[in-house]
């Protein structure tokens, strides 16, 4: 992998990855960009629930759903200058403009893993896959040497039900100055966990070792990857993805799992985007519609140990793959259980879910 690092007009960092050495970028941004302003970005603490929230005002003005010819993580053309100079790109990495986090609040990155406006993850060859594989876990690196970083999620959102602001295909990675109510959450839970059991036991193999012996809700399991719904699922296809051998991050993956790993999430990406191909209605019984709808909108999120913290061998990397579209044009939406108690009310059934995407595998 060839890693070549730049600046863009206003000093933001853009690094370019490329999976063979002999590829060079040296395009210089033409963009008079005035120097990048240092974001005001907050960390407040709620006292009552004991979690950390960010205000970021500064993100008012972020760039909003611009047409295709105006797309700024497009490769730079003549007379059409983005945030990525280069006439074409593998994977680009930059400093996000409008960050949530920034300074000692930490950092915030925009992934871009294809220069095609219209491709999409699940497309993607399985030697582009395992290229954001390595990014991410590069990347995973480099911020967790940041004094101020205590934990490194990296994500993507696809689909604007799902609130994206920019079309093309694209993941980001924040680096929290904090651990995440999430996580803690995780970790208070292994830690009751291993007292409750009384040998030390860990939560995560535990959990994944009932999913295995029930066998209903597992999606696909592998040489060295195990894909479920979780027995508590909050979204209606809800799939949870982890190394048969316990890590606490990307950096701590095994070689055979990494080679492992691209066809496996290729293979969940492209079975939810067959999830509701007009087979299937509210009701789980067939509507006789044909497919007409856009891509399964999602979130795909890994989760790694927090940095610093005697708590990480403790953890469990996974990745959490989701969809807020429960049917057909029908969307799951945080009401008021889900929003004002944190109580999700699920209308999918884990087992009903799991086997639908065991339905839609590929032939």
């Amino acid at each position: 992998m060839r890693k070549t690092a730049t600046k863009l007009a206003d000093g933001r960092e853009l690094i370019y990855y490329d999976a063979g050495d002999a590829v060079l970028r040296d395009a210089p941004d033409p963009r008079p960009l005035p120097p990048a302003t240092p974001p005001v970005t907050e960390v407040r603490h709620d006292r009552i629930l004991g979690e950390d929230v960010v205000i970021a005002s500064h993100r008012q003005t972020r760039t909003f759903l611009p047409p295709a010819e105006a797309c700024p993580l497009c490769p730079s053309s003549p007379g059409h200058p983005t945030e990525i100079p280069a006439p074409d790109y593998e994977v680009a990495v930059f400093e996000n403009r409008f960050p949530s986090l920034a300074g000692t609040a930490g950092r915030c990155e925009v992934v871009c893993f294809t220069p095609d406006h219209h491709a999409s993850f699940a497309g993607l060859t399985d030697a582009r896959a395992a290229l954001v594989l390595a990014v991410w876990t590069d990347r995973t690196a480099e911020l967790a040497a940041l004094p101020s970083v205590r934990q490194v999620f990296c994500f993507e959102n696809r689909g604007e039900e799902i609130g994206v602001t920019l079309g093309h295909p694209h993941g980001q990675i924040y680096a929290y100055p904090f651990v995440t109510p999430r996580t803690e959450r995780m970790l208070a839970s292994a830690a009751a966990h291993a007292t409750r059991t009384g040998g030390g036991r860990n939560l995560f193999d535990d959990v994944v070792a009932a999913e295995h012996e029930d066998g209903r809700r597992v999606v696909l399991a592998t040489d060295h990857w195990t894909a479920f719904v979780p027995y508590a699922a909050r979204w209606p296809y809800e799939v949870h993805l982890y190394p048969r051998r316990r890590v606490p991050d990307l950096l701590a993956l095994g070689d055979a799992a990494r080679t492992e790993f691209p066809q496996v999430y290729l293979e969940l990406l492209r079975r939810f985007d067959r999830i509701f191909d007009g087979r299937e209605g509210g009701d789980g019984h067939s509507t006789g519609l044909p497919p007409a709808l856009p891509p399964t909108p999602y979130v795909s999120a890994w989760h790694q140990a927090p940095f610093r913290d005697p708590r990480r061998s403790e953890f469990a990397l996974h990745l959490e793959l989701f969809t807020v579209r429960r049917a057909p044009g029908k969307l799951k939406f945080l009401a008021g259980s889900e929003s004002g108690m944190n109580v999700f009310i699920n209308d999918v059934p884990p087992e009903a879910a799991a086997e639908r995407l065991r339905e839609v595998a590929s032939e």
